[in-house]
């Protein structure tokens, strides 16, 4: 795979989209953004249909990034830089005449959930939405719930698509999804945030889920959703909030870092002689465990918790260090949560996950950063 530059011209693009792909992956990976915009306005000059090339082709090239990120491929820079040449060559394709559709539907608002910085899925479902005639107003990352709501009240949206990628924004999405509610706006949820099949979307109250931006638009497009009747609470959805497990375990978060971390020089002796910088990162490692955790007791969902320990063990391992790092920090963290019996459940779980491994059911969404 070659990571030189390409500046010689471009021959007629292939017509089949793995080709496409193929040629796009090579010019991401090598940080070459001439030629990755190149090869997309290439592509429509010679008759590649707009929409493909956005989810057959970018959409596919986006997610290799993340895994080879994972897979300890590619650095964070890497993994930053690729990301922006996939925006790039969205824009590229925005506005190559090709791409160019009359609004002739009504209006729709893709935003992110605040907090959340992944926003090219977001970016494609609003580029595959315009091509379909729709007037789309794309907000982009991290859209505070109070600005979302006010941009509904002033344009009058027929519904709101909303992404996310960070399981760790879900409750903030579930507030999200409530306040554009009660504004008399329908919410469709697409993004790995929301879990395989959409499970969290459903149990957040979205009005419909899609698993990309191509099934977003076909749902948005064939079925009607019907404006949603204000009025309804958040703890109507989740019950078991009652027991501040969560509230709790969110508010205390630098405090248990700063205790696990503390506790690890005597329970993992190896940490004795981390780099100031290795400590930083199983500091950042601890309070990402904290966040999951948190997330978990929202959701009441222990497999969302014990599918990111297993997805941090595989992280770890990849980038050499061991993966018996964790069970110490969990046992910690449970010793600081004894009084929380959801908590330290879910603790347990985890740790019995990284003893006994099994396919992790889904990316859990920290993904890159």
């Amino acid at each position: 795979m070659s990571t030189e530059l390409r500046t010689a011209p471009l021959d007629a693009v292939s017509l089949d989209p793995a080709v496409l792909r193929a040629e796009l992956w090579d010019a991401v990976f090598a940080g070459d953004e001439y030629t990755a915009t190149t090869l997309v306005q290439r592509a429509l000059d010679d008759g590649h249909d707009p929409e493909s090339v956005l989810i057959d082709v970018i959409a596919p090239v986006q997610a290799k990034v993340g895994e080879e990120w994972a897979a300890n491929r590619m650095s964070i820079a890497q993994e930053h830089a690729a990301t922006a040449i996939n925006d790039r060559a969205v824009a590229a394709l925005s506005m190559h005449p090709a791409a160019r559709t009359a609004p002739e539907r009504g209006r729709i608002t893709v935003a992110c959930v605040d907090g959340e910085w992944h926003a090219l899925p977001a970016r494609l479902l609003a580029e595959v939405l315009r091509l379909r005639g729709w007037r789309v107003d794309y907000l982009g990352a991290q859209v505070p719930v109070a600005h979302l709501v006010a941009h509904l009240h002033r344009t009058g949206p027929e519904l709101v698509a909303l992404s996310s990628s960070l399981a760790t924004r879900l409750p903030t999405a579930h507030a999200t999804i409530t306040a554009c509610q009660a504004a008399g706006v329908p919410v469709v949820a697409g993004g790995a945030a929301f879990g395989p099949g959409g499970r969290y979307a459903r149990l957040l109250g979205a009005d419909a889920w899609a698993a990309d931006a191509r099934r977003a638009a076909d749902h948005i497009e064939n079925v009607p959703i019907a404006r949603p009747h204000p009025g309804h609470q958040q703890l109507d959805d989740l019950p078991h909030l009652d027991d501040q497990e969560y509230t709790m375990v969110t508010r205390t978060r630098p405090a248990l870092v700063r205790a696990v971390m503390r506790g690890l020089d005597e329970a993992f002796p190896a940490i004795r002689s981390y780099s100031d910088v290795q400590r930083e990162r199983t500091a950042e490692d601890l309070a990402h465990i904290v966040d999951f955790l948190a997330t978990a007791l929202y959701l009441d969902d222990a497999d969302l918790f014990t599918d990111f320990i297993a997805w941090t063990a595989s992280i770890l391992t990849a980038r050499g260090v061991p993966a018996h790092s964790l069970p110490p920090a969990l046992d910690l963290l449970a010793g600081e949560l004894k009084d929380f019996p959801r908590a330290t459940r879910l603790l347990l779980c985890g740790a019995e996950r990284i003893a006994a491994p099994r396919p992790v059911s889904f990316a859990p969404a920290r993904n890159h950063p």
